[in-house]
């Protein structure tokens, strides 16, 4: 008892210390000081990166793209991620004063909101879950390339978006989505149990009165919504309802696209069908044999054909029959393992008709089937399955026991009606080769013939999509995030930090290519959009930096042609003023247009450093040098030996303003590019003049509790954890590089930073306090003040977090051990 009153009041005193401390340098009261990481895992670090990492990643789980079937025969998307709704153009027969409504469906998974956009071709009323969110006006209807932006509400779960068309003069219809394409790039659904998990949208014939639509809940109150909701049971009642609502609004009129094929075509052939028929065209369809008996067996297939000039079948990427001569199918006997193997069927077009089936189950059905089967002993010793002439493989042996096998589909596909994919139709380019084909990674063919995989629907064109939160997304903060958890499992000795951002990065590279054509075919792609959209250095340089850092740690797939894409977007497309300084002449909003941001040396020199590294081409690292003395040129302040956040060509001047976190990127990326500068460069004593005089301006700033602030010459704004980071991170690696000519007040400035850090910004459960959100720029201090407030987790902090632990810990380590 006596040991915990004593600890008690240890505690109690520290408690009092640190909210003293926090009070007189304005530090945010994030959480009770009991709730520190400080009383979870006292002085370790060590302990402490392991916490925050896995915070972070228990919330973002691996999550692959969702593959989904994209209604090509719906409206199209546009580069800017919003939908081309032009209903005159769909439906000829269309009057004016007619109502077209158009529908698709959002999930999400908290109540939130989200930013939209819509360029009116006349009236459109928007509504979301029955209630009107956006009329449009008179101004609207009549200037079709202008966009009205507003914001609408989500509930958690599936939000309905119907859009009220009417026709008119000027046309019937808009162009309708997003209204941030960086930020959320959002793909809608169809509704309708016939189009289940496909992308896009459906329309209505056209209505001759306008519908009266009712909210969501049948009209109940938000109060009684409110309570029902709280209640679980209640909660299934609802989503029974509203599945009763879309079933009872899909039985208004009809609806297109239609969702089935036409009678003539679906009394023809599956192939003719879904990749039309040209004499001598090849494809491929690709499915998956489910093998359930423990012991494997002996499957024996039958495949039937029609106008089918040539038909052969590959298993797990080997030849395993071929269609004899004149006949019009094959057969043959697959001694299987336990478990899933790919099928393969290359056929080559003889006719209008052409088309293939399996005997044994007809295609499209995907319920478990008897299939001919012997259970084998053997078949570890069992030869190819068949011979070239389809003849039965006679060498396993039988034990007489029957088994099932299930045709299954060979990757999941939302809104797939069968178990076959299909691929084609290829006349000059080759078919891909079985143990290439058997892949959802990148598209086949070339030129004109460059295709991907397709479903047995109408437009059935499967596309992947990302819809996870984080995990899998490429955009600049996310950039930094995986740079600290990659350096997290070096530091800590723990792999499996290091192979979560290696997995999360290489799921980008290895669909970059992809994503590419994704985006030339169908207008926006539905993953890797910031990179495949490409219009400024936030697109590409962070997320970029950190590929490269974890590609020269172990080879990532896709990695080098990614990287060489960016490089040639910054030495060729970015724009740069006439000495040659990278800066900003477009952007997603007007104000960013002529200025030069201090964050760019962040989205540019550590990517250009690490490319320099990866091909030996000295034009990179000698391009991010002149960047650092062309921003010293117009955004360092002498007087305070620290940077203007934005020089703005428009005026001719910087802003004004020193904005904590975007001079953090400063000193954070000159400290990258000293790590990589040889001691032989000509302009290395200049830069490293340059960081000394950068650390002097900060260290006056850092406040009594060991932090920064938001504006670092305004102690009244409030203490920011990303930009204290980076400047603890810097310190302690001048220390360690002996770059700092008297480093043992820098020593001390980032024990104490990260001491701080530690109590005030992060609590016991990992979460990151402090970190400002996203920014945009003004000459006015109050903005930053005031209107940039901060974000718990923001994407911003949790890596640069990281790295500055990693590096003070490097930097106890190092005092410990008398090397400095």
């Amino acid at each position: 008892m006596g040991g915990r009153d004593e600890n008690a009041a240890v505690s109690a005193e520290e408690g009092h210390d640190m909210k003293g401390d926090a009070e007189q340098a304005n530090v945010p009261a994030y959480f009770h000081p009991r709730h520190s990481i400080v009383r979870t895992a006292g002085e370790h670090t060590e302990a402490m990166l392991a916490i925050i990492a896995n915070r972070y990643i228990g919330a973002n789980p691996p999550q692959p793209p969702v593959y989904r079937v994209h209604l090509e025969n719906s409206f199209p998307r546009l580069p800017d991620c919003r939908y081309e709704m032009n209903l005159k153009e769909r439906l000829p027969e269309l009057r004016d004063g007619e109502f077209v409504y158009a529908w698709g469906k959002l999930w999400s998974d908290t109540d939130s909101d989200i930013p939209l956009a819509l360029s009116c071709f006349g009236p459109v009323t928007v509504y979301v879950n029955g209630i009107a969110v956006f009329a449009s006006n008179l101004n609207d209807d009549v200037f079709p390339d202008r966009k009205a932006f507003f914001r609408t509400g989500l509930k958690a779960g599936w939000n309905q978006f119907l859009l009220e068309c009417t026709a008119v003069g000027t046309g019937c219809g808009g162009i309708f989505g997003t209204g941030s394409v960086k930020g959320a790039p959002l793909h809608f659904l169809a509704p309708t149990a016939e189009h289940s998990g496909c992308e896009g949208w459906i329309y209505s014939a056209p209505q001759q009165s306008r519908w009266t639509l009712q909210p969501e809940g049948g009209g109940a109150s938000e109060g009684e919504a409110a309570a029902h909701r709280a209640e679980s049971s209640q909660r299934v009642r609802c989503g029974e309802a509203a599945e009763a609502a879309e079933a009872a609004l899909a039985a208004r009129c009809a609806w297109y696209p239609a969702a089935g094929w036409p009678d003539t075509k679906a009394q023809g052939g599956n192939l003719a069908r879904v990749l039309g028929a040209v004499s001598g065209a090849k494809a491929l369809a690709w499915s998956r044999l489910a093998v359930s008996a423990p012991g494997g067996m002996n499957v024996r297939l039958v495949l039937r054909s029609r106008d089918v000039a040539a038909l052969k079948v590959c298993v797990d990427g080997r030849l395993a029959a071929i269609q004899p001569e004149a006949s019009a199918g094959l057969e043959c006997v697959l001694p299987l393992s336990f478990g899933s193997h790919d099928l393969l069927v290359e056929a080559v077009c003889g006719g209008p008709g052409w088309d293939f089936r399996l005997e044994a189950a007809e295609a499209g059905n995907t319920s478990e089937v008897q299939v001919e089967a012997e259970c084998s002993a053997a078949l570890a010793e069992a030869s190819p399955c068949c011979s070239p002439q389809g003849t039965l493989n006679k060498g396993a042996g039988a034990s007489g026991v029957h088994g099932t096998v299930k045709l299954v589909s060979p990757c999941p596909v939302e809104g797939q009606t069968g178990p076959w994919l299909y691929l084609g139709p290829f006349l000059q380019s080759a078919v891909p080769q079985p143990a290439e084909a058997a892949s959802m990674d990148a598209p086949f063919g070339e030129g004109a013939e460059e295709c991907f995989w397709r479903v047995d629907r109408p437009g059935g064109a499967v596309r992947p999509y990302l819809e996870s939160a984080l995990y899998g997304r490429w955009n600049y903060p996310l950039g930094v995030t995986l740079y600290g958890l990659l350096r997290t499992g070096q530091a800590l000795g723990d792999p499996h930090y290091s192979a979560y951002a290696r997995g999360h990065i290489e799921q980008c590279t290895r669909l970059h290519t992809y994503s590419l054509w994704d985006r030339s075919r169908y207008g926006a792609p539905g993953i890797n959009q910031q990179l495949a959209l490409m219009d400024s250095l936030d697109d590409c340089g962070s997320f970029g930096a950190v590929m490269l850092a974890a590609h020269a740690e172990q080879p990532l797939h896709g990695a080098p042609e990614t990287a060489a894409y960016i490089a040639r977007y910054i030495q060729n497309t970015q724009s740069r003023d006439e000495d040659g300084a990278l800066y900003r002449t477009r952007g997603t909003t007007d104000f960013m247009q002529g200025t030069m941001w201090c964050d760019d040396l962040y989205m540019s020199t550590p990517f250009l450093s690490r490319y320099y590294l990866l091909t030996g081409d000295t034009a990179y690292l000698d391009d991010a040098v002149s960047q650092f003395l062309h921003y010293r040129n117009r955004l360092f302040q002498p007087e305070l030996g620290i940077m203007h956040h934005v020089y703005d060509y428009k005026f001719g001047k910087p802003n004004g303003v020193a904005w904590g976190r975007g001079n953090g990127w400063v000193l954070f990326s000159l400290t990258e590019l000293l790590e990589v500068l040889t001691e032989q460069h000509p302009q290395r004593e200049e830069l490293l003049a340059f960081y000394r005089t950068l650390c002097e301006g900060y260290i006056r700033l850092q406040d009594a509790a060991g932090l920064w602030h938001q504006v670092l010459t305004d102690p009244e704004s409030y203490a920011e954890a990303s930009c204290s980071s980076m400047f603890v991170y810097a310190f302690a690696r001048g220390v360690r590089r002996g770059w700092l000519t008297e480093p043992y007040p820098y020593a001390d400035a980032a024990l104490r930073g990260w001491t701080a850090l530690a109590q005030y910004c992060i609590d016991h459960q990992g979460n990151v306090y402090g970190v400002c959100r996203g920014s945009g720029y003004s000459f006015n201090k109050l903005y930053y003040k005031e209107q940039l407030t901060w974000q718990l987790n923001d994407t911003h902090g949790i890596g640069i977090v990281l790295l500055a632990g990693i590096e003070a810990l490097e930097l106890t380590r190092e005092l410990e051990a008398q090397r400095i």
